[in-house]
Order: C-alpha cells, then sequence, then structure tokens
C-alpha cells in the first residue's frame, strides 16, 4: 500500500487531501500512522476527484478519552471527537479493521454505503466488538446505473457519517460519549475543497462541546471550505452559517445559469441526518468572526455556536476579528443577550 499524508481539520489548518481527516489538530499524522490510507482524490490544485476503484484498508482504535468520553482514531491514544473523516471516490471499498480498547461493547456503523449484515454494526445483527475485540468491517460503494427505460438508481457520492451503534441497544450511550465521525463518497468530477469542516449537532452540543469551547473553524480569504453537517442525538436542530450561502443539493454548486436550485443559509439537521456543500470563505462579504449556530433559539442560546473565521488575505486576523472572538469567549456570542442570526 501507498504511504500517503494524511490530515486533520481542527482549525482547518489543512494542505493536502488524502483519504482519512481528522477534527483533532493541525499536524499531519506521523509517515507511520499514513501507511493505513491511499489517497483517493488527487490534492486540491489538481481540482477534481477522480474514480480510482481502490480498497483502502483503516485501522482505527475506539478508546476512552478524558470526561468520561470516548472517541475513535487512527493510532493508539489519537482518538478524537468527532473521528477521522473517511473521504472516497465513487467505486471505492473501505476495509475498516476497528480495535475496541473500552470495557464495553460497541461498534462501527456507516450510512451512504453498501455492506453486508456482518458488517452492519448493529447489535441486531451480532455486529460489534466486545471488549477487546478487533473486529474487520467492509463498506462499498458504486456509481449510479441504470434500472430500464427512464429510472436510474442512485449511486454512493454524498456527505455521510458512521457511528456507534452497539454501546446500548442501538448506540444510544456510544453517540452521547463521542463514537462518530464524517464520511464523505465523492463522484468523479466533483470539485474538491481546500479545507473540511466536520460539525456535529449531538443534543445541545456541537462535537460534544458547548460555547465557547465548540471548534473555531479557520479559512484565508478567497480558499474554498467544505462543510459537512451531521445530526444526533434526540433534539430537531438547524444549521445557519452567517454571511455564506449554498445551492441546497449534494454539491451545494449550481449546475449552470438556469439551474432552479434554491440558495440557502440555514437548514434543517435532525439526528441520524447530514448533508453538506462547499463554500468560498468570506465571498463578496469579506474577512471577519462568522458565527455557525443552530438556529433554534434556545439551543444557540444554551451553547450551540461557534465562530468561522474568514483571515485576510495573508493570513493575518483582521482586528475587528479578534475583537469579535474576544467577546463570544467572553459572552457566548456577543453578551448574555445572545446574538441576532
Amino acid at each position: 500500500m501507498a504511504d500517503n499524508p494524511v490530515r486533520r481539520g481542527w482549525l482547518g489548518h489543512l494542505t493536502r487531501r488524502s483519504v482519512l481527516a481528522g477534527a483533532g489538530a493541525t499536524a499531519a499524522f506521523p509517515a507511520a500512522a499514513a501507511t493505513s490510507a491511499v489517497a483517493a482524490s488527487p490534492a486540491p490544485g489538481q481540482n477534481t476527484a477522480r474514480a480510482s476503484g481502490t480498497t483502502h484498508r483503516v485501522t482505527m482504535y475506539a478508546e476512552a478519552m478524558p470526561g468520561g468520553l470516548i472517541g475513535y482514531g487512527l493510532a493508539p491514544g489519537e482518538a478524537t471527537i468527532p473521528g477521522p473523516l473517511l473521504d472516497i471516490v465513487e467505486g471505492d471499498t473501505l476495509e475498516i479493521t476497528l480495535v475496541n480498547t473500552t470495557d464495553q461493547r460497541l461498534s462501527i456503523h456507516p450510512h451512504g454505503v453498501d455492506y453486508d449484515v456482518f458488517s452492519d454494526g448493529s447489535a441486531f445483527n451480532a455486529s460489534y466488538n466486545l471488549p477487546g475485540e478487533t473486529r474487520t468491517y467492509v463498506w462499498r460503494t458504486r456509481e449510479r446505473t441504470t434500472a430500464g427505460g427512464r429510472a436510474w438508481l442512485p449511486g454512493s457520492a454524498g456527505y455521510w457519517h458512521y457511528h456507534d451503534h452497539a454501546y446500548g441497544d442501538h448506540g444510544t450511550q456510544g453517540l452521547q460519549k463521542g463514537l462518530y465521525g464524517g464520511l464523505i463518497v465523492r463522484r468523479k468530477g466533483d470539485l474538491l475543497p481546500d479545507k473540511t469542516f466536520v460539525v456535529v449537532f449531538n443534543d445541545m452540543t456541537i462535537n460534544n462541546k458547548m460555547a465557547p469551547e465548540t471548534p473555531m473553524f479557520d479559512a484565508v480569504l478567497g480558499e474554498r471550505v467544505e462543510w459537512l453537517a451531521i445530526g444526533h442525538g434526540s433534539m430537531e436542530h438547524t444549521f445557519h452559517v452567517h454571511a455564506h450561502r449554498w445551492a441546497d443539493n449534494r454539491t451545494g454548486y449550481l449546475d449552470g445559469p438556469n439551474d432552479p436550485t434554491p440558495a440557502v443559509d440555514n437548514k434543517d439537521l435532525n439526528p441520524g441526518s447530514s448533508f453538506g456543500f462547499q463554500v468560498i470563505a468570506g465571498e463578496g462579504v469579506g474577512p471577519g468572526a462568522w458565527m455557525y449556530h443552530c438556529h433554534v433559539q434556545f439551543h444557540s442560546d444554551g451553547g450551540m455556536s461557534g465562530v468561522f473565521l474568514v483571515r485576510n488575505e495573508d493570513g493575518s486576523i483582521p482586528d475587528h476579528a479578534q475583537e469579535a472572538i474576544d467577546r463570544y469567549h467572553a459572552g457566548h456570542g456577543g453578551g448574555h443577550g445572545g446574538h441576532a442570526g
């Protein structure tokens, strides 16, 4: 297997594309940790994803984290919440060897891809890891195919996710503790982003944190940034990003000047659902500290908000952006009265 870099995206300082990306730190994984991944799409400068039909073999570890949380990671001691972002192209296969280092029964269950009952990840199918057990899950993807006449069957391309489905009858406790992550399946020819941000609304938390501890996502003016929004828990949410909008379809882009797809900047994000889109950071509005949050008002008041920082073109932070960030940390959104949407 080829040795390719693996990126992670805390504040979004990402420089390479690869199969896997996580949510924890700005630094790339050491080379030894990258050997389990094969690049499924080219670097951003090459613009578009290319079909590869590759089998990617990845080892993931479920392990306890501080505060009673549990996360997935690519190596012992590297668990994050969300777990590593899995990023492949239609036609690829993922073979995920999950090592359970905890004292609980757990699993890994995907949305949007193909798998047999033995890779389902559910207790119903006895597809899980007992404490200390290692198990391999196989997920397959496919392109669109004709069903005859004008009917077509959808392919696997989409903004999906994975999560535990065995800690508790249906993985409820696992989700509460942080066992979830993002899964992107791209179609051949899709534009590739410079950075990807994974945002999980999990009951009253964002990535299992509340303001002002929620992630601050970071980009430079003009960068192509991608958002993957995921819902978990038992509460209904909406997802809103200030000053940026996208087409309400699979990619966030219009297909052409006559595409009637409506533009949105706020979208329902409910348990088990996911969507994604790409935007150009600061396009038409400039650099600054822009808020993302749940637009259910008592949710945003309760801590479901974060900062999308768009830096100047030279990478510096505008003075007004730093002031806004300081106010956010002092008052969770600009003061005890919350913020305007």
